[in-house]
């Protein structure tokens, strides 16, 4: 099936007239029955029934005219998109961000990106370690922002951005925040409710150190994001830990782990050997060469 054929349709639909049909989409009426005559052949049927002046689409036009406009408009959408994206007024860039990233860390790149793209048309996702991996696996997206994902996909091109810790985080009433003291040992941690991270990178390598050393938390209530986390953080609903450059609060406190060094790192994420586009490329070129440390991190090891 051709769009000129489903143009053609669309005229006659509108017209019931081969001659005015053929009018309106500038080609000679016999050209245009042809290509009717040809539609019609590849589904299997009559689209329009000639009767002089009472000519009608049959059963079969009536039910293909709806999903033949729609697919007429798509087309025509996607051609002018093309259009655009080739005169560079528009180009559009697919990005997801961890739950666990915060997305303020990106201010910097993405005001270079939109400098150099004007016309970008930037669409981000966010997303479970899963669904980063997902977005990335089913083309969905060109670039993702996350922490570890560790060895999920081996198609993973991977470019560490910067390292950060781990820190405790209370409430600002919560005993542990109202002490003099800037950090807490394990030890004081063994009464308190801690808030669980869904799907946060990590879970797992904190949940490893925790028992290494010690402890097993009581886990209190599990939420997704840190701001979920901040919001139930407020509530005093227990204790938490946050990566460094997670967002702040006035209303709790953060508190570094006297017996515990636990890091992680942050990588932009691409699939190896995919073709990206220019303004991908310019994106992951201003990711790498950012000056990370005014976050409070350090280089990656």
């Amino acid at each position: 099936m051709e769009m000129q054929q489903v143009r053609y349709f669309l005229a006659l639909s509108n017209t019931l007239n081969f001659t005015r049909a053929a009018e309106e989409c500038n080609v000679t009426q016999p050209a245009l029955t042809r290509a009717i005559k040809t539609l019609e052949d590849e589904l299997g049927g009559e689209l329009l029934r000639r009767e002089r002046q009472h000519s009608h689409l049959t059963e079969l036009g009536r039910r293909m005219l709806p999903l033949l406009q729609q697919c007429y408009d798509a087309a025509t959408s996607a051609k002018s998109l093309a259009k655009a994206v080739q005169s560079s007024d528009v180009a559009p860039l697919n990005v997801t961000i961890s739950n666990s990233v915060n997305i303020a860390l990106l201010v910097s790149p993405f005001t270079e990106l939109f400098r150099a793209y004007p016309g970008v048309h930037l669409k981000i996702n966010r997303g479970s370690p899963n669904a980063v991996i997902d977005a990335l696996k089913n083309g969905d997206v060109e670039l993702a922002v996350a922490g570890p994902l560790g060895a999920a996909w081996d198609r993973l091109d991977t470019w560490p951005l910067f390292q950060e810790g781990i820190e405790l985080v209370v409430n600002s009433d919560h005993p542990l925040a109202r002490r003099n003291e800037a950090d807490v040992a394990l030890s004081q941690l063994v009464a308190e409710p801690v808030l669980s991270r869904i799907d946060w990178e990590t879970s797992e390598e904190l949940s490893r150190c925790l028992s290494a050393n010690g402890l097993t938390p009581r886990s209190a209530h599990e939420v997704e994001t840190d701001h979920d986390l901040l919001a139930l953080l407020e509530a005093n609903a227990g204790v938490g830990f946050v990566s460094v450059t997670a967002p702040r609060s006035p209303n709790v406190r953060r508190l570094k782990l006297r017996d515990l060094d636990i890091s992680r790192v942050v990588a932009v994420y691409a699939v190896a050997g995919r073709h990206r586009s220019p303004v991908a490329t310019t994106l992951l070129n201003l990711l790498r060469s950012t000056d990370w440390s005014t976050f409070g991190v350090s280089e990656p090891a």
